[in-house]
């Protein structure tokens, strides 16, 4: 496993509404990220399909309105499908650029879109999904909930990789159970701008004895397509998300800072040993706990709102029936 190697956080802004534009800018720019050695590559949320700030879909209390239906439509056919073919060419990026990439993507499964993060290897492969499990205010209106079957880190030759997804980073049991599978490299794909989401990312650093990766987009108008009509207003130049994309270590120090004046790539060095470091006087779900007092159930079964039985079992249960009746019919020929 490789002690220390150089990750990246990439703040940028999609093509709005155009998938394949989208997917061509995230090629160009994890090729000059891996020029300047970045093994690890971050996106931010909503990367591949957007986040489409300041529309409101057309939603009042008890009508949708016809505009806000296209709305939606159109942001449903920029997503894209886990399998299928864009998320085949996310990990052809991967493979040319021999680097680990986790990225944002807008996720269609039939009718209904999630927030997912994805993460893949050097080799191209599909790692691990992650759909966001709380989307926040109106953003539930257009995404669905993840279930607990994503909530997941995986080992690589670079750490443990996991993704918590923009506000989820502020629900504790989440992220106590990414400490408890022992993510060492915890990124916080965004589109949260504030001020505040840097403490929140040290916070997390020292908390989980991890580093944090937290790549945000950079969004203005320009970026939008005509007929966009967002509450900011069709100024070009109107900035819709600031970036402040960041990067902490173990023990709270800052590595990237954020930067809120335009698309860029920055890169840090990581250097795992300092997360034992950390782990010396504070491991939160090891020596630092105290699970006779305190104690988390995660489910992490996957809830399919539509079960269907295996035609086996339905062949036994008509076996059951036909015993029975048999039964029924003997005792009553007696």
């Amino acid at each position: 496993m490789t002690d220390t190697f150089k990750a990246a956080v990439v703040q940028a802004a999609p093509v709005l509404f155009d998938t394949p534009k989208t997917i061509a800018k995230l090629a160009e720019l994890t090729r000059e990220a891996a020029r300047s050695g970045a093994e690890l590559v971050v996106f931010p949320e909503a990367f591949v399909g957007g986040y489409p700030k300041g529309l409101d879909f057309g939603a009042r209390l008890g009508s949708r309105s016809p505009q806000g239906r296209e709305d939606f439509r159109r942001y449903h056919e920029s997503a894209i499908a886990v399998p299928g073919q864009e998320a085949a060419r996310l990990g052809e990026i991967a493979l040319l650029n021999k680097i680990h990439l986790v990225v944002g993507v807008i996720e269609r499964d039939g009718g209904t879109l999630y927030c997912s993060s994805l993460t893949y290897g050097p080799n191209g492969r599909l790692l691990s999904k992650h759909r966001k499990l709380m989307p926040t205010a109106l953003e539930r209106l257009v995404w669905g909930f993840g279930d607990g079957s994503t909530i997941g880190v995986v080992g690589t030759s670079l750490g443990r990789i996991g993704s918590v997804i923009c506000w989820e980073n502020y629900m504790p049991q989440l992220r106590t159970a990414m400490y408890a599978q022992g993510i060492e490299l915890y990124c916080a794909p965004t589109v949260d701008d504030r001020d505040t989401w840097l403490p929140t990312m040290r916070t997390i650093a020292l908390e989980g004895r991890c580093f944090v990766i937290s790549a945000c987009q950079y969004l203005t108008r320009a970026d939008a397509p005509p007929g966009y009509d967002a509450i900011q207003g069709d100024d070009p130049k109107t900035v819709l998300i600031r970036g402040g994309s960041c990067i902490v270590d173990p023990l709270g120090n800052v590595l990237v800072e954020p930067d809120f004046t335009g698309e860029m790539i920055r890169i840090a060095d990581i250097d795992r040993k300092v997360i034992a470091r950390g782990k010396y006087d504070l491991d939160v779900v090891g020596h630092y706990a105290r699970p006779d007092i305190f104690q988390l159930s995660v489910d992490t079964r996957a809830k399919a709102p539509v079960i269907f039985a295996p035609q086996a079992d339905n062949l036994i249960s008509q076996d059951f029936d036909a015993a029975t009746v048999a039964g029924e019919a003997t005792e009553c020929s007696d």
